[in-house]
Order: C-alpha cells, then sequence, then structure tokens
C-alpha cells in the first residue's frame, strides 16, 4: 500500500515553500490516505481503465527493507501551507497515464 500524488501537486508543494520557506523544516509529501492503493490494486485499477490485461510478475516476498504500507502524514505540511491540497485523485492520475500510451483507446 503507497500513496500516490500527482506531479502537479509534487510542485505546487515546492512551490508553496519556495514561496514561503520555513527553517529546518522536513515535510512528508503524498497524496494521503485517500489516493492509496496496493500495487495489485492499481494494476487491476489500471487494466479496467486500459480494457485488457498487463503482462505482470508477482514475486510473493517482500524487499528488504521495504514498508508493508505506507500513507503520507500531511498534517505538518497543511499546517503550514494551508492553500496547498491534492488537487489529482488517484482515478485522475491513472487515467492521465492511460491516456498517455500510444495505444491507449481514445
Amino acid at each position: 500500500m503507497r500513496d500516490n500524488l500527482h506531479a502537479w501537486d509534487v510542485c505546487t508543494a515546492i512551490h508553496a515553500f519556495y514561496e514561503n520557506p520555513r527553517t529546518a523544516a522536513v515535510y512528508n509529501l503524498g497524496g494521503g490516505r485517500a489516493n492509496g492503493v496496493s500495487v495489485l490494486e492499481a494494476i487491476a485499477r489500471y487494466e479496467d481503465i486500459m480494457g485488457r490485461t498487463l503482462v505482470v510478475e508477482y514475486v510473493d516476498q517482500n524487499r528488504a527493507g521495504d514498508h508493508i504500507c505506507y500513507i503520507s502524514d500531511l498534517r505538518r505540511l497543511r499546517a503550514d501551507y494551508p492553500q496547498w491540497t491534492v488537487t489529482r485523485s488517484l482515478d485522475t492520475i491513472l487515467l492521465e497515464l492511460a491516456g498517455h500510451r500510444r495505444d491507449a483507446p481514445r
């Protein structure tokens, strides 16, 4: 499980910091719980969007040092930059990815 964040939202977070930097501040940056999905769930959603099965290989072994579940805690970022928000949902991100494939249905 990971939370996903569109590049636009990453850029707007960085821009907010650039406009009003905080000394020694450290933030978690991600899509939050609303944009959280497992890799297997993401594959299934993307296959639904594309209308076909993806070629994947599942390895039933955790990567060394990997988190099983990670959702970014955005409270500090939102407290310092209340005007910043996640603007792209997970479905929007996946639809955009599908739309940029040359062989994607249009």
